[in-house]
């Protein structure tokens, strides 16, 4: 899912996300609408979809990710999270049952569960409290949920989050908390936060095991293109990740030969396409010279090839991989194409 924190996918249009991207979901945040544009303005315009223009499905984030990242300007306490506004210093509180209230009027067909998200490393008593806090703010959250209904004529989907930090036996109890619960879809949270890489492909084997194979796993915040092929094979379904737009404002393309940094000299002189295996407008009618001198003379349209680009191949790269699971090649492919995409070019 492409990640559009503000109502928006940073430097990228709605056209070119359902025409070039072919994007099926994209992904709001909850802390980030509810503090600009403000939740009575989304309410007016109808909701976020009536309101940024997207007639295609939208997932919101909760928000318990931002705050936890709001360390040193945040309280947890039984009753939720107060903390303060970072556009202002405004002091704001989140209960999971406001928290669902705020979600009901963004109006996203996906919603998630309040959740705090521990930190990495975390010590085991920290992460086993935050785990029981997490699993009483979602019973809070259902509550809330399944009392009222969807403000503009459509259903929402609410999916609890799976915490734990990286200790199997409490993300063994949590996954089995949240599977219990029986709601449409699931999700991973607490991972992708500094772990090692084969911490959280141990936790997330862990939790695919337990939930529900016959509903959405969400692995919240992943990845690289090689954990999402890893975390594929391991039983995740859906993903969302800043990377493929915030590296291609910094000049990264991920591409299916491999990684470019186009700010390289090297590419000063290509002609050649940014990456004619994908299709779509921006990676096949732009050259390599052309963007990598729209990146240096900082030129917005830069950043927008190469937005557009990398959210190409993100979404071809869930594509490959679906066609692959049907043919009943994807593991021997996985292991093929992984060493390719990670290369530096």
């Amino acid at each position: 899912m492409p990640v559009g924190t503000a109502g928006t996918v940073k430097a990228v249009h709605q056209r070119e996300l359902k025409s070039d991207i072919d994007a099926d979901i994209i992904l709001g945040n909850t802390y980030h609408l509810y503090l600009r544009p403000g939740i009575e303005l989304l309410q007016k315009a109808g909701g976020l979809h009536k309101f940024n223009g997207w007639d295609r499905p939208i997932l919101t984030d909760s928000g318990g990710y931002q705050v936890y990242s709001l360390t040193d300007i945040r309280k947890i306490k039984e009753a939720g999270v107060t903390f303060q506004s970072h556009i202002d210093g405004s002091k704001h509180t989140f209960s999971p049952e406001y928290v669902m209230d705020i979600q009901r009027a963004i109006g996203a067909d996906i919603i998630m569960a309040f959740d705090e998200c521990t930190p990495y490393p975390c010590e085991y008593d920290y992460a086993e409290k935050s785990m029981h806090l997490t699993h009483r703010w979602l019973k809070r959250c259902i509550e809330r949920f399944d009392a009222t209904d969807g403000l503009y004529g459509y259903e929402q989907a609410l999916f609890p989050i799976v915490q734990g930090s990286t200790f199997p036996d409490l993300r063994k109890q949590s996954a089995e908390f949240i599977a219990e619960q029986n709601r449409l879809g699931n999700a991973i949270g607490g991972l992708a936060v500094g772990e090692p890489a084969e911490r959280m492909y141990e936790m997330t084997e862990l939790v695919c095991s337990i939930l529900p194979a016959d509903r959405p796993r969400y692995l919240m915040g992943v990845g690289t293109p090689a954990n999402i092929l890893e975390s594929i094979a391991l039983g995740v379904d859906m993903f969302d990740c800043v990377m493929p737009t915030r590296n291609a404002r910094n000049g990264m393309l991920f591409t299916t030969q491999g990684i470019i940094n186009i700010r390289n000299e090297k590419w000063k002189n290509d002609l050649s396409p940014i990456d004619e295996t994908l299709g779509g407008y921006a990676s096949t009618f732009y050259s390599k010279a052309y963007l990598r001198h729209l990146v240096h003379a900082k030129e917005m349209l830069g950043a927008q090839i190469a937005s557009v680009h990398n959210l190409s191949f993100y979404l071809w790269l869930a594509r490959q991989a679906r066609e692959k699971i049907l043919e009943g090649s994807f593991a021997v492919w996985k292991d093929q194409m992984i060493p390719k995409f990670m290369q530096r070019l």
